[in-house]
């Protein structure tokens, strides 16, 4: 990978967090720090499992 994919692939990745993050803030009724840290690792987790999916699906 070059570095055009490489921060493309972190961008992609970034977006995937930011979007399934928020969707997790909508879901829970209390935001404390343990549901923030807990929110952030598995928006991180599906991100990345997002991104290898989709590269997956596309033969890259």
């Amino acid at each position: 990978m070059d570095r055009r994919t490489t921060l493309r692939a972190g961008l992609e990745v970034l977006v995937w967090w930011a979007v399934l993050g928020a969707l997790w803030l909508v879901f829970i009724s209390t935001v404390d720090t343990l549901e923030l840290v807990v929110g952030a690792s598995v928006a991180l987790l599906g991100a990345v499992a997002a991104w290898g999916a989709r590269r997956a699906v596309s033969g890259r």
